[in-house]
C-alpha cells in the first residue's frame, strides 16, 4: 500500500478510539497532497493497471463508508442504549470486493466483521437498503429482517446470507456441506434453489483458522478434492493479525495454508481496492470454474478494538496503534478517490458526512421501532410445530411404486413379513423413508457397503445407490456439517452418528448451528434433519465408555431439538416417520436415539418367547410428537416412568413385583425425551398410588430429573416416589458396566422400599 502522509496529534490518551479513527479520515483528506489523474470514464481502470473500473470503485467506496459509519454509529449510540452491538468491521471493509465479485445466489456464511460485504451485496437486488436493515439489527428491533430482533447478525433471505452467531469457526463445516450439496443435487436429480454453478462463501479470521473446527473443515475439503469430487467452497480468511489481543505470528497464515494439497491458496490485499480486486477476482473465478475448495487469504487490519469494551491503549503501545491506523483501508481508498480524479477533497468529505448522517438517522429511526417484549415473541421461531400438517405428512403413503422398487416385490414389503426385532425394523423404516423422499440422503461412518457396525443400514446402498447412501470420513463434525449443507439446499439429510459418545465431538454443530438457525433467522432458514445415533448402555461383551454412553443430557439441553428413543421396532418405524415429517413440514432438527442393546433383542421374559418382536406398521401409521406408550393401562398400584432399555427392564420387574407384592404395575414408555410431554406425565402420575422413575442415564442432569419435575409441578408431589438411575460415572468394560447401570433387581428393590 502507498505510504500515507497524515498527521497524528497524540490524541490517544484522551479520546475514544472510534473518534480518533473518524478524525483520521477527515484529517487525511484535508491534508492530502498528491498528483491527480484525469478521470477517463466509468469503465476505465480507476488507476492505471487496475482491474477495478471507476464505477466499481465508486460503489465499493460507498459500501466501505457505509460499513465504517455503521461501526462509528454503534460506538456512539451503544452508551445511549439505542444499539446493542459494537463488534465492528473497521479495517475489514475490503471484503466488499468478495461480495462484488460473487453473486447474491452464492450462499454466504459470514463472520461478524462483514459490514463491507453486506453493504456491497445489497446492490445485487433493487430496492434493498443496507443501512436501514443493519440499523434495525443493531437496535434489536422486531422489524430487523434478518433475525427479528433476536441478535445482531449479518443475514438476508433474498441475498442468501444465512444468519448465524457462530462460535469460533463453527460455520466452516456447514459451508463445506453446502458446497458439496450443490454438486450432490445433480447426482440425485434434485432441483436446487440456486444456480448449479453457485459456490459457497465462508469468511473467518486468522485466529479462527487455528480452531479445531476450522481445521476439520479444511481437512474434509481437501479429502473431498483429493478424490476428485467437486467442493466449490471459497474460504475467505480475513487476516488482521490479531485475535482479540493475541497476535498471529507474522507469516503464519500464508505458511500454514499456501502449500496444502487440494486446498488451493490465493492471496489478496484487502487494504487496497485498486490492487486487491484482480487478486480476489482470480480466487473467485478459480473456485467457480474448477469447483475446488479455495482458500483466499485476504489481508485486513483492525483499526479499533475487538468490541466497544476493548480499550486497546491498555495493552498496545501508542506507536503500534499509530501503525495500525496508518494501514486503515479507508485512507487508501481516499487516496485512490483523490488521485484518480473521481473526487475532490470537498466531494469526498461531503460523501463521508452524508453517509454518517444516513447511518445515524437510520439508527435513530430504528430505535423507535418495536422490540421483543414477551417470551412468546422471543421463542416463536425456535421450535415451530403444526400438528395437523405433520400428522398428514407422516401418514402420507402415496409412494407405493417407489416402495416396491426399494423392497423388490409385494411379498417383500415389511408389513407382509413376520414380526421382527428393532434393528431390522429400523432398516425397513429407513428404506420406506428413502422411497418416500427422493431428496433424502443417508450417510455416516461405515453405513454404506458394510451397512453400519450393527448392520442396521444393510441393503440401503444397494437399493438407493451410492449417490444417496454413502460413507463419510471419520469425523462427526463434518458429518453434521454435511447434513446442514444438504438441508440448506432443500434435501432431507439422515446422518448417522456411530455412537452417542461420538456426538460430543461435534455437539456444537447441532447446539450452536443447526438448532439455532431458525431462531436467529426468524424462521427464514431451516436445517431440517433426522440424526440417528446408536445409543445408551447394556451392551454385552463389548463397550466401555465410548460404546456404552448412557447420558443424553447434552442433547436434551439444546433449545428446539426433538429427541426420541424407541425401544421396539414398530415404535421405531412410526417415530421415524413423524421425525421426517417434523423435518419436512416444520424444519425441525431431530435426534433419534437407538438403544444398541435392544437392536437384536427378540425375547422379553425368557429365551425363545419372541415377545420383543413386533409387526411392522404399514405406511399410513405414525406416532404423534410427545405420545407415550402405556403397558397395563388400568393398573395404578405402581406406575413406572421410563424409556429405552428401561421399558423391557420394567416389564420384567413388573412380573416379579406383582408376584411378590401383589401390585398391579403400569409401565409408561415416554418415547419422546425432548420436549418431555409434561401434561402426559402429570396425567399418568395423578392416578398412581406409588411411582418409580427409571432412568438409565446418570443421576445428575438426567431425564429422570425432568420427569420428577413434571410429576411435582403436575400436582402429584405427595405420591410416594423412588428414582432408579445410573451412577455419576463413566461406564466401565465388560460385566462391571452393570455395577453402574440400573437393572431389573434395582426396580424391584425400589418397589420394596415403597412397600
Amino acid at each position: 500500500m502507498t505510504a500515507i502522509p497524515y498527521s497524528l496529534t497524540g490524541r490517544h490518551k484522551g479520546f475514544n478510539r472510534a473518534e480518533i479513527v473518524d478524525q483520521n479520515f477527515t484529517e487525511f483528506v484535508q491534508l492530502w497532497q498528491g498528483d491527480v489523474h484525469q478521470p477517463r470514464g466509468d469503465h476505465a481502470p480507476v488507476l492505471p493497471g487496475s482491474a477495478l473500473n471507476a464505477q466499481g470503485f465508486r460503489e465499493l467506496l460507498e459500501s466501505q463508508l457505509i460499513s465504517r459509519h455503521l461501526d462509528l454509529m454503534a460506538r456512539v449510540l451503544r452508551v445511549q442504549n439505542k444499539v446493542f452491538y459494537t463488534i465492528g468491521s473497521s479495517g475489514h471493509e475490503g471484503n466488499a470486493m468478495v461480495a462484488r465479485l460473487t453473486r447474491h445466489t452464492d450462499p454466504a456464511f459470514l463472520h461478524y466483521r462483514s459490514g463491507g460485504f453486506m453493504a456491497e451485496r445489497f446492490r445485487k437486488l433493487p430496492g434493498m437498503d443496507p443501512v436501514m436493515d443493519s440499523a434495525l439489527s443493531f437496535a434489536a428491533s422486531m422489524e430487523d429482517p434478518a433475525s427479528g430482533g433476536r441478535h445482531k447478525v449479518w443475514g438476508s433471505k433474498p441475498l442468501w446470507v444465512l444468519p448465524q452467531t457462530s462460535t469460533i469457526a463453527s460455520h466452516l463445516p456447514k459451508a463445506l456441506g453446502t458446497a458439496v450439496a450443490i454438486e450432490q443435487a445433480r447426482r440425485i436429480g434434485h432441483k436446487l434453489p440456486i444456480p448449479e454453478d453457485s459456490i459457497a462463501i465462508c469468511s473467518f479470521g486468522d485466529a479462527s483458522s487455528n480452531h479445531a473446527t476450522a481445521q476439520t473443515a479444511f481437512n474434509a475439503a481437501a479429502w473431498t478434492a483429493y478424490q476428485k469430487l467437486p467442493a466449490p467452497v471459497l474460504y475467505v480468511c480475513e487476516d488482521n493479525g490479531i485475535g482479540i489481543s493475541v497476535k498471529t505470528p507474522n507469516g503464519w497464515v500464508a505458511n500454514n495454508f499456501r502449500h496444502r494439497a487440494d486446498l488451493d491458496y490465493f492471496y489478496a490485499d484487502g487494504l487496497d481496492l485498486a490492487d486487491g480486486y484482480a487478486q480476489v477476482q482470480e480466487a473467485v473465478e478459480h473456485c467457480r470454474t474448477t469447483r475446488r475448495p479455495t482458500f483466499l487469504h485476504l489481508r485486513t487490519t483492525r483499526v479499533m478494538g475487538h468490541a466497544g469494551t476493548d480499550f486497546e491503549i491498555e495493552w498496545r503501545s501508542v506507536e503500534e496503534l499509530f501503525a495500525v491506523e496508518a494501514s486503515d483501508p479507508l485512507l487508501r481508498s481516499a487516496e485512490i478517490a483523490l488521485s484518480s480524479g473521481l473526487y475532490t477533497k470537498e466531494s469526498l468529505l461531503a460523501l463521508y458526512e452524508a453517509t454518517r448522517k444516513r447511518c445515524f438517522e437510520a439508527a435513530e429511526d430504528a430505535d423507535r421501532r418495536p422490540r421483543l417484549t414477551s417470551l412468546e415473541q422471543v421463542m416463536k421461531p425456535l421450535a415451530p410445530y403444526t400438528p395437523a400438517a405433520v400428522k398428514a405428512e407422516a401418514e402420507r403413503a402415496d409412494y407405493q411404486d417407489r416402495r416396491l422398487a426399494a423392497f423388490g416385490s409385494e411379498e417383500k414389503l415389511p408389513e407382509n413379513q413376520p414380526p421382527r426385532h428393532l434393528a431390522i425394523q429400523i432398516g425397513q423404516a429407513l428404506h420406506d423413508i428413502m422411497a418416500k423422499y427422493p431428496e433424502s440422503l443417508l450417510f455416516g461412518e461405515d453405513v454404506a457397503q458394510k451397512g453400519g457396525v450393527y448392520t442396521v443400514t444393510k441393503g440401503l446402498q444397494k437399493a438407493f445407490k451410492g449417490s444417496r447412501v454413502f460413507n463419510t470420513l471419520l469425523d462427526e463434525t463434518i458429518i453434521l456439517g454435511l447434513a446442514q449443507g444438504y438441508a440448506n439446499m432443500g434435501m432431507l439429510p439422515l446422518p448417522e452418528i456411530q455412537y452417542l459418545a461420538y456426538f460430543h465431538n461435534a455437539c456444537d454443530q447441532i447446539r450452536g448451528e443447526a438448532a439455532s438457525l431458525q431462531f436467529f433467522s426468524n424462521d427464514q432458514y431451516r436445517n431440517p434433519m433426522v440424526m440417528r445415533v446408536a445409543s445408551l448402555g447394556y451392551q454385552k461383551g463389548f463397550g466401555g465408555h465410548f460404546h456404552n454412553d448412557n447420558s443424553i443430557t447434552a442433547l436434551r439441553d439444546i433449545p428446539g431439538l426433538v429427541v426420541g428413543c424407541a425401544s421396539r421396532g414398530d415404535d421405531a418405524a412410526t417415530m421415524l416417520r413423524t421425525m421426517t415429517a417434523l423435518a419436512k413440514v416444520d424444519g425441525r432438527v431431530c435426534a433419534y436415539l437407538e438403544p444398541i442393546a435392544l437392536y437384536m433383542t427378540k425375547d422379553l421374559y425368557e429365551a425363545g418367547d419372541g415377545q420383543w418382536q413386533f409387526a411392522y406398521p404399514a405406511p399410513g401409521e405414525a406416532m404423534t410428537l410427545g405420545e407415550g406408550r402405556i403397558y397395563n393401562e388400568d393398573a395404578n398400584d405402581l406406575v413406572v416412568f421410563t424409556f429405552g432399555n428401561g421399558v423391557p427392564m420394567s416389564l420384567r420387574a413388573a412380573k416379579t413385583i406383582e408376584a411378590e407384592l401383589g401390585w398391579k404395575v403400569r409401565v409408561v414408555d415416554l418415547r419422546w425425551l425432548a420436549p418431555l410431554n409434561n401434561n402426559f406425565i402429570a396425567a399418568q402420575a395423578k392416578s398412581a398410588k406409588r411411582i418409580i422413575v427409571l432412568d438409565e442415564g446418570r443421576r445428575s442432569a438426567g431425564v429422570g430429573e425432568g420427569i420428577i419435575t413434571a410429576i411435582v409441578e403436575g400436582g402429584s408431589g405427595a405420591t410416594p416416589l423412588e428414582r432408579v438411575v445410573g451412577a455419576d460415572t463413566y461406564t466401565p468394560l465388560a460385566g462391571a458396566a452393570l455395577l453402574v447401570l440400573p437393572g431389573d433387581a434395582d426396580v424391584v428393590a425400589a418397589a420394596r422400599k415403597l412397600a
